[in-house]
């Protein structure tokens, strides 16, 4: 009877809470909170009735479900996959697909799980382009991988709702046995190519050095050349010097050099001399110039005589001034040709039409011959 009276106080406070309760757990199962970055497929009994937008959404209690898409640029890893090239070289690669959701509707509706859907299309599609390529251009070409594999994607994926924005392969491998003969490949490439840096740095040296010494034997010829036209030179001058030194001694030097003569006639054993006529009238004109004697009084003494007109031409006195400045000038304009020469070789501005050594030094013998006789001819 107790037992009884204690149920029968406590049943309206059990019904109030239960209907609490189930009122609570109804309003829960009404409201849906969808993010900002997501939308929501709703069912109602099993049937597909609309996507839920971000915010608070109200849908039937107990009846309906929802499945949430993000709507975020996605990304999905490609496991490694082999494959054959197409030259018969087994490689393995792996690759990253961005895929983003455009219509929920079709992602829930036309394809299961759209992430393994794209993700195992990605990989055959994958295996099929490196397929078709060659090895050296499955390793060289990455974007035109990247874009194959992107092609390839698009069309079946419109279908399903899903945008797929970048392919990027991350790795495309060969065999090891690929691999070490890639290597030995490489190994002896750059051998080559140091043996020929090599061959190419000791021709220009050995191109350098011929180049050199040609350029210093014909600065050695030139110098060599003008030293002799100098010494030439130097030799017609000390002619001409002379030349007109015998001229001033005039006849006064004559008749010294004839005293002399005969003091060594004077010195022989014989008494009988036979002299020219012009020699004793000149050792008289001389005596009797000493002696004061009665002859005919000289008014000044006796001074030198100039050479006639003939001598003084044949000795080259009267153009004596004439050829010492063209001397001067010549030598003046060979110097300053040579410095300018040497300083174009040295700067490396002289053309490649740069005469040899023995031609330049053959072409200077042949200018001094001819320089000697012309000086022969002229003091002549």
């Amino acid at each position: 009877m107790a037992v009884t009276i204690a149920l029968i106080g406590l049943g309206p406070t059990l019904l109030v809470g239960l209907v609490l309760l189930l009122a609570i757990v109804t309003v829960a199962s009404m409201v849906e909170i969808v993010d900002a970055y997501e939308k929501r497929a709703l069912t109602v009994f099993g049937e597909y009735r609309k996507l839920l937008q971000p915010g608070i959404n109200f849908v039937p209690p107990f009846v309906s479900r929802t499945y949430a898409f993000d709507m975020r640029t996605q990304t999905l890893d490609v496991p490694r996959q082999e494959a054959i090239t197409r030259d018969n070289s087994p490689v393995t690669a792996d690759a990253v697909v961005y895929i983003k959701v455009m219509d929920a509707k079709k992602a829930f509706l036309e394809v299961d799980n759209y992430k393994k859907a794209v993700s195992n299309l990605a990989q055959t599609t994958l295996r099929a382009v490196l397929g078709d390529m060659e090895l050296d251009d499955t390793l060289n070409k990455r974007q035109e991988i990247n874009a194959k594999i992107r092609k390839e994607l698009d069309e079946p994926t419109d279908e399903w709702g899903i945008r797929v924005e970048s392919v990027e392969v991350r790795e495309v491998n060969p065999s090891k046995d690929v691999q070490q003969a890639m290597e030995k490949q490489t190994s002896a490439e750059r051998r080559r190519r140091a043996m020929i840096l090599e061959a190419q740095g000791e021709r220009r040296s050995a191109v350098e050095k011929a180049e050199g010494d040609k350029q210093s034997n014909i600065i050695r010829a030139q110098g060599e050349k003008q030293s002799q036209i100098l010494e030439a030179q130097g030799d017609s001058i000390s002619t001409v010097l002379r030349a007109k030194s015998a001229e001033s001694m005039g006849e006064r030097a004559i008749i010294d050099q004839g005293m002399e003569t005969l003091e060594e006639i004077g010195k022989g054993e014989s008494t009988t001399f036979v002299m020219p006529q012009e020699l004793t009238s000149m050792i008289g004109r001389y005596g009797k110039h000493l002696s004061g004697s009665d002859v005919q009084q000289q008014t000044s003494a006796l001074d030198s005589l100039d050479f006639d007109d003939d001598t003084a031409e044949l000795l080259g006195l009267n153009d004596i001034e004439e050829i010492l400045g063209e001397i001067d000038e010549e030598a003046e304009m060979d110097i300053e040709a040579m410095e300018e020469e040497a300083q174009k070789i040295k700067e490396g501005k002289a053309g490649t039409g740069i005469k040899s050594a023995d031609e330049v030094i053959d072409e200077m013998d042949e200018e001094i011959e001819e320089g000697n006789v012309e000086l022969e001819d002229e003091v002549q």
